[in-house]
This record gives structure tokens, C-alpha cells and sequence, in this order.
């Protein structure tokens, strides 16, 4: 079979990798049907995420169908349409039992395209697939369902959950991409008074008005002066941070009221100043995270109820043998415009 797999030093490459088979009791062999591309996977590429070893197969958003399944796997069969979600959870360990399954130490946590090979191929190898893969029903579209996998619930729990969004709030986020955008989707199901998208890319900040967002700003629009106007001179209830640079998260620190909070959903591969001798006397309270996914069955609910419209998110579809020309038009989104990219069977 092929996959994605990454050279080390920016280099990646469609190429034959090993099939991939069960090789535990829990285990579960998908094809995958639908698969799509995470800024995670371009820090990996960057070098920002060290544990992830040249030729690996990269990827941990897919929705497939099983083929195989290892002799313990309950509640599933072949032939099953399933999301693999991007957290594997063993279920039994301290932190799976509190439903922290992004902590898993049995095993289990962000493994797919990280510590094992991942997704972006033909097949893959699911651990403990039967807790860490969903069963789809036929009126929802593979390609929707994808975008549950991992920037969904990630903008859910890390960003709206975190944050402690609540009615009325203004809500601020820094970067919009994909998981930025998401977070619009998400922070919206709470009914905040305002929504501030701040990015650089003006196609983006289309997308994120089209989304719901009320007010989009360049970092070069004063974006401190706009929202102190837009809260009586306050700042933001909730700042999230959707970027993962040492500026983009000290100007969510700027950016937050005496007794907000800064939601890090971004992931950082550089160290960030934190200035303690501003905020601690203002309140603040900063949170980060890794997703967990124990919301993916209640956003699973919503998107079959109509409640969430991701539709808008994917915005380039590939045959998943064009994998290279797909990481190039996803990886340079001020030229392609690029948010989701999707890829399928």
C-alpha cells in the first residue's frame, strides 16, 4: 500500500510503506475512505514536534471502512463505516477512566501520525479501535464527518470549553485557519455577543464572517484600541489563541479583560514569553490543552441534527493519490486559499 511518509527536514513522500495489520487484540485495519491534512502535520514537517521519527506515515484525521478486526474489538464489524478519531484511549488507565484520553498512559493518547504511523495512506492500523473509532450513520458524509477526527472537538474542548465561553461574551480568536474557524462554529452554540477573528490573510477573514464572526481584524488594525472600543475598555472575556507563534499569544495576552481567560489551542514549537510581572494582577487565567475527543459523540449528534454546518470548511478535494499536491496547495494558503483540504478513495 502507500502512504505519506515523512523524510525528516521538511520532506515527505507518497510512497510504498508497509500494509498495514492488526497487531494487538484491539486493534482494527481500516480503508481509509476520506482523509484530510492538520497544521499539525506541517509542524511536524517543521520540526516542531521531535518525537514524531523520519518514515513515519503522517495523518490522524480519517473516516474508513474496516477490514479487519483484532479478536477483542466489541461493537464492531467488518464492513462498518467508521471516524478514526486522532486520540487513542485504552479506557482503563487514571486519565482515560476521568475521560482525559488525549493523556492515555496505556498506550493510547495522540499516537496516529505521531508515534505510529497514521492515517494518510490506503489503510491503517487502529489501536484500541474500539473505543477510539465512531460508527457513521449513512446520512452523514464521509467528508463532513472527517473534520470530527481532530479540529472539531480540538476548537471545542481546547478553545470554547477552556475558555469558559458564556452567553454575552466577547470572544476573541487569533488565527483563521481551520481550527480557528472551527472555533467560530463552536463558540456560536454559546450565543456570545461578539466574535473577533483576528488573521493576517484577507481570504480567511472572509471565511471567518461567512462563519458568523462579527468583526475581523489584520494585527496591523490596532486590534488592542478595536476591542477595548467594542468593551467599554475592558478587553475580551475570552482570548483564543488558534496560531502557535510567540506573538500570536502575547497579543491574546494583551488582548484579555482583568478576570478573562486565554484559551492556547495552537500548538508551539518555540518557546513563549509569559509576562507574569503584567498578568498576575489582573486575573487572568490561562489554559492549554491536547484535545481529548469526549465531545466527538455529542458533535457527532449536532452534525447529524443540522446544528453544525462544516460544509463550508473544505475547500479543496483531491484523489487520495494526489497526497504531495495536496500538502503543497494546504501548506501555502495566502496563494490557494486553502482551508481544509480533503482527500478521498
Amino acid at each position: 500500500m502507500k502512504g505519506l511518509v515523512y523524510g525528516g527536514d521538511g520532506r515527505r513522500s507518497w510512497m510504498e510503506v508497509p500494509d498495514a495489520e492488526v497487531r494487538d487484540a484491539r486493534d482494527a485495519v481500516i480503508r481509509v475512505d476520506a482523509v484530510t491534512i492538520c497544521g499539525t502535520d506541517l509542524h511536524i514537517l517543521q520540526g516542531d514536534v521531535p518525537e514524531t521519527a523520519p518514515g513515519r506515515v503522517l495523518g490522524h484525521e480519517a473516516v474508513g471502512t474496516v477490514v479487519e478486526l483484532g479478536p477483542a474489538v466489541s461493537g464492531l464489524t467488518v464492513g462498518d463505516r467508521v471516524l478514526a478519531s486522532c486520540i487513542s484511549a485504552c479506557g482503563s488507565c487514571r486519565f482515560c477512566r476521568e475521560r482525559a484520553f488525549g493523556q492515555c498512559r496505556s498506550g493510547g493518547g495522540w499516537i496516529l501520525g505521531h508515534t505510529i504511523d497514521g492515517v494518510q495512506s490506503e489503510y491503517a492500523r487502529i489501536p484500541f479501535a474500539d473505543l477510539s473509532t465512531y460508527r457513521l450513520p449513512s446520512r452523514v458524509s464521509s467528508e463532513n464527518a472527517v473534520l470530527l477526527a481532530d479540529i472539531l472537538p480540538t476548537s471545542y474542548e481546547v478553545g470554547v470549553l477552556n475558555g469558559r465561553v458564556r452567553p454575552g461574551d466577547t470572544v476573541v480568536i487569533v488565527g483563521a485557519g481551520p481550527i480557528g474557524l472551527a472555533a467560530v462554529l463552536t463558540a456560536r452554540l454559546y450565543s456570545p455577543a461578539h466574535i473577533v477573528v483576528i488573521d493576517k490573510a484577507e481570504s480567511r477573514l472572509q471565511a471567518a464572517k461567512n462563519l458568523g464572526a462579527d468583526v475581523t481584524l489584520t494585527p496591523e488594525r490596532v486590534p488592542l484600541g478595536a476591542i477595548r472600543a467594542l468593551t467599554g475598555g475592558l478587553g475580551a472575556d475570552v482570548v483564543m489563541e488558534a496560531v502557535g507563534t510567540p506573538q500570536t499569544f502575547e497579543l491574546c495576552t494583551d488582548l484579555v479583560r482583568p478576570g478573562g481567560t486565554v484559551a492556547n489551542i495552537g500548538v508551539h514549537g518555540k518557546p513563549v514569553t509569559l509576562h507574569l510581572e503584567e498578568l498576575w494582577i489582573r486575573n487572568v487565567t490561562i489554559t492549554t490543552g491536547l484535545v481529548d475527543t469526549y465531545s466527538t459523540p455529542r458533535l457527532l449528534d449536532m452534525l447529524v441534527a443540522g446544528q453544525l454546518d462544516v460544509t463550508p470548511l473544505i475547500t479543496h478535494r483531491f484523489g487520495l493519490d494526489e497526497m504531495e499536491r495536496a500538502y503543497d496547495v494546504f501548506a501555502d494558503p495566502a496563494r490557494t486559499g486553502a482551508l481544509k483540504v480533503m482527500l478521498t478513495r
